[in-house]
């Protein structure tokens, strides 16, 4: 499934904030949460995917720059994160120890983003973000989108922000502080937003808008070429299967709040020790349950490929992991 996800891309607004789930390159697209780790499908039509792979190992800006590199050079880079990852020093990466690692990555991630928005939507003096601010730096004005004003056209994009706004204020103060931003920006990552995340979702693929997602929206969401008369493809069969056996679970032939939910932020999976477990079985050559610099070097490409990336970063502006 294609992993971490959230919303509606705003392509005629010069802010890329992940109160969209942005519609994919390729043919398929999913909203499950686990879109955390990567935006890759773990498995690509029945095959194992890399990528996957490498963005949960790198994060997922790194991964980008990661065709430059031969395939000595990329090892010894990796050689580098091992020793990072290895925080004891013993010679061995354990489980904790990669799991770690893979939630530092993607945390990077977040804040990385977080402060490159905050300083482009320039805070006020008491370093807190004005609602009226947001809306002229994202919108052009900071008019309220009432009918004649320059806003308007932009009117139900300005509501659904400021509904996230307002759950994103926990002081209340109609202002947001760093933190709070951080909220908004990525509410799939902070409890008290999950409800946003779900109604978005939910608003998103409900075309008829009666409160449910059918089947056929469901469908339509991931594969936007369903409409151009070609042939189903196998992994369209395998959801139609996916929605009826696992997502409504019900039965009433549609998706509420709740499985939705259930579908995008499930709580009985952990993505982060489900890729750790797998990177582990996959390298692991002596079945120990750890890995050695040499094994994960010998298995490079799974961790890395024959990409490269600017480890000098993560190695150095980094050192608090």
């Amino acid at each position: 499934m294609r992993a971490y996800t959230l919303l509606l891309v705003l392509a005629v607004l010069t802010v890329s904030y992940s109160s969209a789930i942005p519609k994919p390159d390729g043919e398929k697209k999913d909203r499950k949460k686990e879109k955390a780790l990567s935006d890759q499908d773990h498995d690509d039509h029945g095959e194992h995917n890399n990528d996957y792979d490498h963005d949960a190992f790198l994060g997922k800006d790194d991964a980008k720059t990661f065709d430059q590199l031969t395939p000595e050079e990329s090892q010894q880079r990796l050689a580098l994160i091992v020793d990072k990852i290895d925080k004891d020093g013993n010679g061995f990466v354990t489980e904790e120890e990669l799991k770690e690692w893979i939630q530092y990555v993607q945390k990077r991630y977040i804040v990385t983003d977080t402060d490159r928005m905050w300083k482009d939507h320039e805070p006020d003096t008491d370093d807190k973000l004005l609602w009226t601010s947001y809306k002229k730096r994202t919108y052009g004005y900071p008019d309220e989108p009432e009918e004649g004003s320059p806003t308007y056209e932009y009117r139900d994009m300005i509501q659904r922000d400021r509904r996230r706004w307002d759950k994103a204020d926990k002081d209340g103060d109609s202002k947001l502080s760093k933190e709070e931003f951080m909220d908004f920006l990525h509410p799939e990552d902070a409890e008290h937003m999950r409800e946003i995340v779900v109604h978005e979702t939910l608003e998103d693929i409900d075309k008829d808008k009666d409160g449910f997602i059918s089947i056929e929206e469901y469908i339509g969401d991931m594969w936007p070429d369903k409409d151009k008369g070609e042939e189903e493809p196998e992994w369209v069969k395998s959801e139609r299967e996916q929605f009826n056996t696992y997502r409504d679970k019900n039965k009433d032939g549609k998706m509420d709040g709740e499985e939705v939910r259930e579908w995008i932020l499930p709580t009985d999976y952990d993505h982060s020790r489900a890729e750790t477990k797998h990177l582990i079985h996959e390298a692991d050559a002596d079945k120990d349950g750890k890995l050695t610099k040499e094994e994960i070097l010998e298995k490079y490409d799974l961790f890395v490929g024959s990409q490269a990336t600017d480890f000098g970063e993560a190695l150095t502006r980094h050192d608090e992991f």
